[in-house]
């Protein structure tokens, strides 16, 4: 028979080892869901439909002219209107040139992009010297 201070050692070992078994447990099951998930996105490109066109950003192209917009209580980034503008002119290859100068066409005449931010965000991504004769002809 044990006594009351060895009853109790051997229950906080006990608790003690349970407790360690199930962090490991929830460890190794957030490890899986991970390599799950970086599956499933690798996966995911490759689906046919709906077709998707994956654009990749990195440094300041990536968080310059972000705005935040509270849309049913979430706030949610959106880039303005120059920022986009500039991306057009970047992916003028995938999307056309046509779509680019109809949205620089389009910002200008109704006044959503001011000259200065919109030779801003060509410097940011790089598009300057692609989007300054259209910028001069609307000029």
């Amino acid at each position: 028979m044990l006594g009351r201070r060895s009853k109790s050692a051997v229950i906080e070992r006990s608790v003690a080892e349970t407790s360690s078994r199930a962090v490991e447990k929830a460890a190794e099951t957030v490890s899986e869901l991970a390599e799950r998930a970086v599956v499933a996105a690798r996966e995911a490109q490759r689906v046919a439909t709906p077709a998707l066109r994956v654009a990749t950003f990195s440094g300041e192209m990536m968080t310059e002219g972000i705005k935040r917009h509270v849309i049913q209580g979430v706030s949610v980034p959106v880039y303005g209107v120059s920022k986009t503008v500039a991306d057009c002119f970047r992916f003028r290859n995938r999307i056309g040139v046509n779509i680019a100068v109809e949205a620089l066409r389009d910002a200008w005449r109704n006044k959503k992009a001011t000259s200065e931010e919109l030779w801003h965000y060509a410097k940011v991504c790089r598009v300057l010297n692609v989007m300054r004769p259209y910028f001069d002809s609307l000029a």
